[in-house]
C-alpha cells in the first residue's frame, strides 16, 4: 500500500483503547509506510518496531481518555453554557465557525439517517498578567494582579458520527504526529552526511508534501487541506517521490539509521506531545479567581495540547456534539463580490 492509499483509508482504524496484535501490526505498517517503505527489507523489521509501537499505544491510551466529555455546540446554546460565553464572545461566532465547517456539512450531508455528529473544536489559548479589581469579604480592592485567559482562531475539521469515532480518529492524529516527528529527525540526521544530499532532499520533500496534504494534528486542530487542484498536484509529487524512494537501491546502514530513529520517538512519545486536562474557574471577564472565592464565576474545563516539534504549537481544544438541526446553512464564497477586490 502507498502512501496515497493511507490517506483514503485512514479514518477510524487505529484503536487505542484495544491493544491487539493486528493493532500493532497495522501500526508498524503505517508508520513504515509514512517513512521509508524501503524500511521492510530490514531483516525483522515488524519485531524490532513493534515493542516501541506498543509503548506509543499505551502512552495514547493514557492521553486519549483524559480529554473532556463531549458538550452541545450551537448558537442557541451559547447562551444558557457559560462555558461556550467563555470560549466565544457572541453567539454569532459559533454560527459563523459550523456554517465553515464544510467536513461537517459533507458529514450531514452522506449521512441523511443521522441526527447529530461529534467534532473537535481547536482554539488559540493565551493567558495573559492584568491588574484589575477584585472583591475580598466586602471590600473592592483595585490594582490587583490577575490573569485572564482568551481563546481565539477557532478552528474544526474533523468530524465523526459518533463519539468513539471521533476519540479513535484523534488517536489517528497522534500516531501521524509522532511519525512526522520522526521523519523530521531522520532529515536532521542525513543533512550531516554529504553522500545523502538527495535522499534527503526526497525526505524533506516527503515531509512537506504530508504536511500540505493535510494528516496528523495540524488537521485536528483547524489546518485543512490543500484546494482540490493543489491536491491533485501533490498527488501526482507524492506518487513521484514513493518511486524514488523505492528506486533507491543499497544504503542498509542508511535505514538502520531511519528505524532506530522512528523506534526512538515511538517509544518515547511523552517527549513530542503532551495533552493535559485544564479546568480554571472563569469570571464573565475572563478572569481566572480562586474556587470559593465568592466571585461570580464558572468551572470551564477543556483540553490543551502542547506539541513539542518545530514549531511548537500549544492549542486548546473541546470535544462539541453538533445536532443537524443546529446546523446553519454552509457558507459559501460570493466569487463576483470577492473578484471586485481584486
Amino acid at each position: 500500500m502507498g502512501i496515497l492509499d493511507w490517506f483514503r483509508n485512514r479514518t477510524a482504524q487505529f484503536d487505542a483503547e484495544r491493544v491487539s496484535d493486528e493493532t500493532v501490526r497495522w501500526a508498524v505498517d503505517r508508520a513504515i509506510t509514512l517513512t521509508n517503505p524501503r524500511l521492510k527489507l530490514l531483516p525483522d523489521h515488524h519485531k524490532r518496531l513493534a515493542p516501541a509501537v506498543e509503548t506509543m499505544i499505551a502512552f495514547l491510551r493514557t492521553q486519549i481518555p483524559a480529554l473532556p466529555a463531549a458538550r452541545p455546540l450551537s448558537q442557541s446554546a451559547w447562551s444558557a453554557d457559560p462555558v461556550l460565553r467563555a470560549l466565544f464572545v457572541a453567539p454569532a461566532d459559533v454560527a459563523l465557525l459550523l456554517g465553515r465547517a464544510d467536513n461537517l456539512h459533507a458529514l450531514f450531508d452522506s449521512s441523511p439517517e443521522l441526527d447529530e455528529a461529534y467534532l473537535v473544536l481547536g482554539m488559540a489559548f493565551a493567558e495573559q498578567r492584568v491588574f484589575g479589581m477584585a472583591l475580598h469579604g466586602d471590600v473592592v480592592q483595585r490594582d490587583v494582579a490577575q490573569t485572564s485567559v482568551s481563546f481565539s482562531d477557532h478552528r474544526t475539521r474533523i468530524c465523526e458520527r459518533d463519539e468513539t469515532l471521533l476519540r479513535r480518529a484523534i488517536g489517528v492524529q497522534l500516531f501521524e504526529y509522532l511519525v512526522g516527528h520522526a521523519l523530521a529527525e531522520i532529515g536532521e540526521e542525513r543533512s550531516e552526511r554529504l553522500e545523502l544530499q538527495g535522499n534527503r532532499s526526497l525526505l524533506r520533500a516527503r515531509l512537506r508534501l504530508l504536511q500540505q496534504h493535510g494528516p496528523g494534528l495540524a488537521s485536528m486542530f483547524g489546518e485543512g487541506p490543500a484546494a482540490p487542484a493543489e491536491q491533485a498536484r501533490l498527488e501526482s509529487e507524492l506518487l513521484a517521490n514513493e518511486r524514488q524512494l523505492q528506486a533507491l537501491g543499497g544504503g542498509e546502514a542508511i535505514l538502520e539509521s531511519e528505524l532506530e530513529c522512528l523506534q526512538k520517538v515511538l517509544s518515547q512519545p511523552q517527549d513530542c506531545l503532551v495533552i493535559e486536562p485544564k479546568q480554571l474557574w472563569l469570571s464573565p471577564m475572563n478572569v481566572v479567581v480562586g474556587e470559593g472565592s465568592g466571585e461570580a464565576a464558572v468551572e470551564v474545563d477543556f483540553a490543551v495540547a502542547t506539541l513539542l516539534g518545530t514549531p511548537p504549537m500549544r492549542r486548546a481544544f473541546i470535544i462539541a456534539r453538533v445536532a443537524r438541526g443546529d446546523l446553519p446553512p454552509a457558507q459559501r464564497i460570493n466569487l463576483a463580490d470577492a473578484a471586485r477586490y481584486l
